[in-house]
């Protein structure tokens, strides 16, 4: 036990005396010198490189209404789009457009949906009625009113158990195969 004290007081001495060491002289025995005032940081001018963002396609295309990796990812794999009329039960949106993207090279119904429209309060009115006549769900989210088609019938879900969506914002409407993918529509008209 007498080895562990005499190690412990050994100890407590060293930290004792490194303490001592580095804490400097008293402030008595040190003479204050004079600061010199900081400088004033001079203005500079220099040129700021800034990127500037490319403006809106004039018109949506299936290559601009996902965002630009999606388009990348997809052509990067081989995949070309066709577009499509972009009807919702019984209303047509001329302006707007489906895109499906797929390899087209290879026969296979495997792709990926996005639709992008501006839209009416009426037509939306009408496309979201005609699609809930047919068994569509209805939910309500702060970006819109999402309707999905019924899970038990879709062909794809994604990993919530969303099947093809529409989401209806104010004066348009996105929609994808899954509801996650509507995140990729990303035109603001």
């Amino acid at each position: 036990m007498i080895p562990r004290t005499i190690s412990a007081a050994a100890a407590a001495l060293l930290l004792a005396a490194c303490l001592v060491a580095c804490s400097g002289a008293p402030d008595e025995a040190v003479s204050p010198t004079p600061k010199a005032p900081a400088p004033t940081p001079e203005a500079s001018v220099q040129p700021v490189e800034t990127e500037i963002p490319e403006p809106p396609a004039a018109e949506p295309a299936c290559d601009t209404i996902v965002s630009e990796g999606t388009v990348k990812v997809l052509t990067d794999a081989g995949w070309t789009f066709e577009e499509k009329e972009f009807v919702i039960g019984d209303v047509t949106l001329d302006d707007g457009l489906l895109c499906f993207w797929a390899d087209y090279s290879v026969a296979s119904d495997h792709g990926q949906l996005y639709g992008w429209s501006e839209i009416t309060a009426e037509n939306a009115a009408r496309a979201q009625s005609s699609l809930l006549s047919s068994g569509w769900l209805r939910e309500d989210g702060p970006e819109g009113v999402y309707i999905t088609e019924d899970p038990q019938y879709a062909m794809g879900v994604d990993e919530d158990g969303y099947g093809m969506t529409y989401l209806f914002g104010d004066g348009w409407v996105k929609f994808a195969d899954t509801r996650q993918s509507l995140l990729l529509v990303g035109w603001s008209g």
